[in-house]
């Protein structure tokens, strides 16, 4: 009799060890968060990031024509302040040029005038680039890159700031606000309810300089800015260029941070400082919108990145700054947050570097949710406390937590929802079918809101499990939320720029961050606002011609084609 066999069983899938549906979902959702394993093609560390060295200083060829690099930078800069007489964003009273022999006569030729500033702008850039190449470096024979100095690049960076300094404000109005609104508070009224128009009268001095969409509008800054605008207001009254120039020196306070700071930053992500500061501070962005421009931003930046600096050096003890006790690194800790919780009193987004100095401090403790939640109390605390003293010390109060979204009245190209937003708008109207656009930005805007919130935990927990420097994570993270924040401001960019040059090096990121920072420098009017097209036309025309005949002419004396082979490298290196 055969033996009896029984039918094999049909294999069950979910019994053989196919994942379910739950699984797969979370298998997912821990890859979208970065939770899974690194992957080396996908690691955005690895795409953005490679250490570099310092390298060796520049041989006596080059210390030349880095000389005359800095004199080529330094006669734009010139050029862009004595054109800035007619062509900046000068005041509608007050006009300390208008009607002087000379000087005023910028004003009577506007097309001279924007042909002096857009050539002068030109030479800057042009400068910029030649300075990259000594700044990124060339190589020698044996691998080793050829750098300027730290000394070369902070005497260029000085001489190119100077014309700047003393010239009239240049491609935003917004200075006249800060003048308005500091007016507000120092006669005890609050910006954070009542515009310059409604406060001080529309025939006011400082009202009339302001422009018209910001006249009935509450003021968007942080208490810490109005707080020391109220005392520049005390200060300086109702003079307007006295006032330009005191806001002008706080600016210059914060680009000094931002030099401090960067390249501080730079060394501990394995980044050549000189490298770091080319590519931050002495961006054409930041010498004009910074500097020329009067912007905030250059205090919230410096705030922000001293902040971070100073907390990493807790997070981070090393025996160059002795901080090898557990109180020191507290303390360094505890001053970072301070400093970082002060630049949002500026301008709230700074705020968020604090996130990722928490992560950062979090993985110290050892990355479990322990160490995150007593990470994120205590940072808090400390922040509440800086923001709550600044809040009420002012005498300010709360109600900059209601002017946060004022920015977004202005639509803006460079934003990429409010410019699908448009675009589909202008898409409708050509097709017949109406204008649309205010109902597709309620659409792209919250979905961009959420996308930049995504990335920006992305990154956090990327920092936390240790797979991107924080300085790097902060970097991409303000990087898309200027990207996808529903207004971009050319300066806007800085927020995401100055930090990743401290932390990306590779070519996909330089090599857009250069074009992007060189053609938006070029194409904006310094008068902050339109000029008429012919006039446009007429400078962009000169401009070219002028600059064409200024390259034809050092074609011999600046490097403007690339070295073919290394040079032998002499014994000595001259400084200049």
């Amino acid at each position: 009799m055969p033996p009896t066999t029984r039918p094999t069983p049909r294999a069950n899938p979910v019994a053989a060890g196919r994942p379910g549906i739950a699984t797969r979902a979370l298998e997912l959702t821990r890859r979208a968060l970065g939770l899974d394993r690194p992957s080396p093609r996908a690691d955005v560390a690895l795409v953005l990031h490679g250490d570099e060295s310092e390298g060796r200083g520049l041989d006596p060829v080059e210390t030349t024509q880095l000389h005359r690099i800095r004199l080529f930078g330094a006669t734009g800069t010139v050029l862009m302040a004595v054109g800035a007489l007619g062509a900046g964003a000068q005041p509608v009273l007050q006009n300390p040029v208008q009607g002087v022999r000379g000087l005023g006569l910028a004003a009577r030729m506007p097309s001279a005038a924007l042909t002096l500033t857009m050539t002068g702008i030109v030479l800057v850039v042009l400068a910029w680039l030649l300075l990259g190449r000594f700044a990124i470096g060339r190589r020698d024979p044996d691998g080793q890159p050829r750098r300027l100095t730290r000394s070369q690049l902070d005497r260029t960076l000085l001489l190119w700031i100077v014309p700047l300094v003393v010239a009239p404000p240049m491609f935003s109005k917004d200075v006249y606000s800060y003048l308005a609104q500091s007016e507000i508070a120092a006669r005890g009224l609050d910006p954070y309810a009542i515009g310059p128009a409604g406060a001080l009268g529309v025939d006011h001095v400082l009202t009339r300089t302001v422009p018209n969409i910001w006249r009935d509008t509450s003021a968007p800054y942080g208490p810490a800015f109005l707080w020391l605008g109220e005392k520049i207001a005390a200060l300086t009254g109702d003079n307007i260029v006295a006032g330009i120039f005191v806001h002008r020196l706080f600016a210059l306070v914060g680009v000094a941070l931002i030099v401090w700071a960067l390249p501080r930053l730079a060394r501990r992500c394995g980044v050549a400082s000189v490298s770091a500061l080319w590519l931050g501070a002495a961006n054409p962005l930041l010498l004009f919108h910074l500097v020329a421009g009067v912007h905030n931003e250059a205090l919230m930046l410096g705030l922000m990145l001293t902040g971070v600096e100073l907390a990493l050096r807790g997070v981070y003890p090393d025996s160059a700054h002795g901080d090898t006790s557990r109180g020191r690194a507290a303390a360094w800790i505890a001053a970072g947050t301070a400093v970082i919780a002060l630049s949002a009193m500026i301008k709230v987004p700074s705020l968020l570097a604090l996130g990722f100095v928490g992560m950062a401090l979090a993985r110290r403790r050892g990355g479990s949710f322990r160490a995150v939640t007593t990470t994120a109390v205590m940072l808090g605390i400390g922040a509440a406390l800086v923001i709550g003293f600044v809040s009420w010390g002012s005498g300010l109060g709360w109600g900059w937590t209601q002017t946060l979204g004022t920015a977004t009245e202005v639509r803006s190209w460079m934003s990429i929802p409010t410019l699908l937003g448009m675009g589909t708008g202008l898409g409708g109207v050509l097709l017949g079918l109406g204008d649309h656009t205010t109902a597709v930005l309620s659409i792209t805007r919250p979905i961009a809101a959420v996308v930049a919130a995504f990335i920006t935990v992305r990154m956090l927990l990327a920092t936390l499990t240790g797979r991107i420097h924080p300085v790097g994570a902060l970097g991409v993270s303000l990087g898309a939320i200027v990207l996808l924040f529903p207004v971009v401001q050319p300066w806007y960019l800085l927020w995401a720029v100055i930090p990743l040059a401290a932390w990306a090096t590779r070519p996909i990121f330089r090599i857009p961050t250069i074009a992007f920072s060189s053609v938006v420098s070029v194409i904006l009017m310094p008068n902050g606002g339109e000029y008429q097209p012919f006039i446009i036309v007429q400078a962009a025309i000169a401009t070219i011609a002028v600059v064409g005949l200024l390259i034809v002419a050092t074609r011999n004396i600046l490097p403007w084609r690339g070295e073919e082979r290394a040079p032998v490298r002499p014994p000595h290196t001259a400084d200049a």
